[in-house]
């Protein structure tokens, strides 16, 4: 395999790291960590405080609420830091994490691969439809890519995958139901606390409350009256308290009120041995097996109702699953595959013009 350069680019306000919320930045951290270990160089554009296996180019920090003035700053402080990179030189490949990716898409160079994480319709046309030549577009399951249209930038699909083996620790099965996601409403959180009411579960809720207005709103109105004590939301947590958070939960609850592109948490928690009962949104329809690794529901009552079945669930056959079906390695190596093809047109390109 040819050694290469690769350029990843993460969303500007959230970090990278082991222990990061987001599912693009988990995505982007385990391959900037599989690059170096394969002799790769990896190069990261993200905001300060992130913590990465390559070579960090740091972006400051937004400090204030994620408004129209501050996100376009960080934009801006992103789209340099980019081009300062590709003026160096050596850049194979520019890969990009961003829901907001089209707003600094570097000028004609490299070739860029924009991974879309997160549901078709909340890109804009722009987007989807990129000017710059040799920009090309891959959804994170085949559930997203059938939403999209026949245009000949888009790749065909590499499924989002877990560290299978990083959730294979045995714990014993607790009283209590879990949502571990980003504090939003698209995320469906007080469908869960009232589910869990419903059920007479316990329930921890863990994420990030990120500083948007609407986030902010959606916390205090819907989610903060509906706690209590057997009820409570724990803040965000990082990987090893999530590992055991999923290893011990009696399931994981994703009631989400959007069109899920992969889920990341619902195969990691399958990994962990642990049901999933979930909304049957995007993604989910395809990641959680009805009756087999947890249930696919449809409203609040019916997720009580399955929050009341989990146990007839096999923790054996939720990890079988996940390795099967949710390999890490196998994703990397797929996007391996997409990286050398990529950098392959690339070369061709200057030999071409230095024959002419």
């Amino acid at each position: 395999m040819t050694p290469l350069t690769v350029l990843s680019v993460a969303y500007p306000f959230a970090p990278v790291s082991v222990d990061a919320v987001g599912g693009a930045e988990q995505i982007l951290g385990a391959l900037d960590r599989a690059l170096v270990r394969a002799g790769h160089r990896s190069i990261v554009v993200a905001c300060e405080g992130s913590e990465v296996a390559g070579t960090l180019v740091p972006v400051p920090r937004v400090d204030g609420p994620l408004d129209a003035e501050h996100t376009a700053a960080g934009r801006a402080r992103h789209l340099r830091a980019i081009a300062s990179a590709v003026a160096k030189g050596g850049i194979d490949l520019i890969h990009m994490h961003g829901v907001d990716f089209h707003s600094y898409l570097p000028p004609p160079g490299p070739p860029v691969l924009a991974t879309l994480h997160l549901p078709l319709a909340w890109y804009p046309p722009a987007a989807l439809h990129p000017s710059r030549p040799d920009t090309w577009l891959q959804c994170v399951s085949q559930a997203q890519h059938e939403t999209c249209d026949d245009s000949p930038w888009f790749l065909s699909p590499i499924e989002n995958g877990v560290d299978v083996a990083a959730f294979v620790g045995r714990h014993a099965k607790r009283r209590f139901a879990l949502v571990l996601s980003r504090i939003c409403s698209e995320k469906g959180i007080h469908i869960a606390i009232d589910a869990a009411k419903r059920a007479g579960m316990p329930l921890i809720v863990a994420g990030a409350l990120f500083p948007y207005e609407e986030h902010r709103r959606y916390f205090l109105d819907a989610v903060l009256p509906r706690l209590d004590a057997e009820r409570r939301f724990i803040g965000p947590v990082g990987f090893d308290r999530k590992r055991r958070l999923l290893a011990a939960a009696r399931c994981l609850l994703v009631p989400s009120l959007a069109p899920e592109t992969s889920s990341l948490v619902a195969r990691e928690a399958l990994a962990a041995g642990t049901p999933v009962v979930a909304f049957a949104a995007g993604a989910l329809r395809s990641t959680v097996d009805d009756g087999q690794t947890g249930f696919l529901v449809h409203d609040e009552e019916g997720m009580a109702l399955a929050m009341q079945r989990v146990e007839t669930i096999s923790s054996d056959w939720c990890r079988d699953t996940a390795r099967r079906r949710f390999s890490l390695d196998r994703m990397i190596a797929q996007y391996f595959a997409v990286y050398q093809r990529l950098a392959a047109r690339l070369n061709d390109d200057q030999r071409s013009a230095g024959a002419a």
